[in-house]
């Protein structure tokens, strides 16, 4: 759900960032500061305002989750080629048709390598989010195993989060490669 919220958030600022280089220059500086503070660093905070952990770890997934999507769709955008852009005004489309028709395709490519960034960092992070908050969870069970000297399952567990990242992984790089076309 994080994820999701992220990508629901992503998209559309970073078109505006990458289609208006004032909006790119306004917004930089809160990018800059809030991009490198970890995630679980949020958890705190988001516990004590939100008080229900899994809400609060949805949050943590959505922040940790935004930026690359936002910064690869910001730059792709913005580099989409100005002869492409030119051919769109000379055909008269309007600003809803050419993000459309023209930047979404020639962007594709760097969302999706901004949205496959995200959801590895995403995985892991909500494993982490799960040893804090705990309950239940991939994260939940590997903390609650090692407390137990569950060895075995511990390892387990790690093979099963290293399986399902690699599957989410391939999933988006699949997906990249559906978008992908050739100049």
């Amino acid at each position: 759900m994080g994820y999701l919220l992220a990508l629901a958030a992503a998209l559309p600022i970073g078109f505006l960032i990458g289609m208006s280089p004032l909006m790119a220059r306004a917004l930089d500086p809160f990018i800059q500061v809030l991009k490198p503070i970890s995630p679980l660093a949020w958890m705190p905070l988001a516990l004590y305002t939100i008080k229900d952990s899994s809400i609060s770890a949805i949050f943590v997934i959505f922040i940790c989750s935004v930026w690359p999507m936002l910064l690869n769709t910001a730059f792709g955008v913005a580099t989409v080629r100005r002869e492409w852009l030119n051919v769109a005004k000379t055909l008269e489309m309007s600003p809803a048709r050419t993000a459309l028709r023209v930047i979404l395709p020639a962007s594709a490519p760097t969302i999706l390598t901004g949205m496959r960034i995200s959801i590895g960092i995403a995985w892991l992070v909500i494993v982490a989010a799960e040893m804090l908050v705990g309950g239940t969870g991939i994260g939940y069970f590997v903390w609650n195993e090692w407390n137990n000297l569950s060895i075995t399952n511990v390892m387990v567990a790690i093979l099963c989060i290293g399986l399902v990242g690699m599957l989410l992984d391939q999933l988006m790089a699949w997906l990249q490669r559906v978008v992908a076309y050739a100049d």
